[in-house]
């Protein structure tokens, strides 16, 4: 999550634009951990990769939970979510797209602190 990551990230007005929803609705999926967002130079934010077809994608939420789980921070869970893991062979936000959610789970129950 450096200046130099590739990830786009979307701010509270962009979601509202890519999911067709209010802003208030955004705010709930947060708060409810369908999505995760984190913030960046003051402003929340979330990476696109966890939009699919205008949704919030479906793999996310129950993977946040097993992060909260063992213990992550929304911080740490983000930093995990995109950063690459050997076990993985990828970043686990990747693996998710993939359809790869079983071992990304595994994974993120055995992390924690």
């Amino acid at each position: 999550m450096t200046d130099a990551d590739p990830t786009v990230w979307l701010t509270i007005p962009d979601l509202v634009d890519e999911l067709g929803i209010p802003q208030g609705r955004v705010r709930r999926l947060l708060e409810e951990g369908v999505l995760l967002g984190v913030r960046r130079a003051g402003v929340l934010q979330v990476p696109a990769d966890f939009l699919r077809e205008g949704e919030p994608l479906r793999e996310l939420r129950g993977t946040l939970t097993v992060l909260a789980d063992a213990g992550y921070s929304d911080e740490d869970s983000m930093a995990w979510l995109l950063g690459v893991q050997e076990s993985l062979g990828t970043t686990p936000i990747a693996a998710l797209r993939s359809g790869r959610k079983a071992e990304v789970r595994r994974v993120a129950q055995s992390l924690g602190f």
